[in-house]
């Protein structure tokens, strides 16, 4: 099973892929997506689906995760981010691929045991599962590595009832 994993964002967006052959789960290629600052929403968006597009034709995702966010104080980063899950389902969907949303503490429990995990404890603990030389850098790519983890994992734990 391979597993795209996404930590949504207009700025950056993080993706992980990640391939699970038994117990055992790989990295296929991770790292961040980005659009300029000074580009209009509409194009911004439309980068993303494109280098999406490329994600999904190279790996051939058998299905996706994405981290849910919620913001209490910031709307308009709220919107944008809300804007960018729509591109990526819209995409996943042209190719049937299977979504599923998890929260930030639930990815956290999956991949570290604790649901307030800090961001070095997941990109620790995504390094020792994944058997990466070093942490995952930047901490966009390590949150949808972790995500990938989390989906992989919640997969085998739903099929093995």
């Amino acid at each position: 099973m391979i597993v795209l994993g996404i930590d949504p964002g207009l700025a950056t967006m993080g993706y992980g892929v990640v391939s699970r052959q038994g117990a055992r789960l790989a990295a296929l290629a991770y790292g961040v997506i980005r659009t300029p600052p000074d580009q209009e929403t509409p194009a911004r968006l439309l980068t993303i689906a494109s280098e999406l597009e490329e994600l999904l034709e190279t790996h051939s995702p058998d299905e996706l995760a994405t981290e849910r966010l919620f913001f209490a104080r910031n709307e308009k980063t709220a919107f944008s981010v809300g804007r960018t899950i729509g591109v990526v389902l819209v995409t996943a969907a042209r190719r049937g691929i299977p979504w599923t949303e998890y929260t930030p503490p639930q990815v956290k429990e999956a991949v570290v045991g604790y649901g307030a995990a800090d961001k070095r404890q997941v990109q620790y603990m995504v390094q020792r599962i994944l058997g990466l030389d070093q942490p995952p850098r930047p901490d966009d790519a390590a949150d949808a590595l972790a995500v990938a983890i989390c989906h992989a994992n919640s997969r085998v734990a739903l099929t093995e009832r």
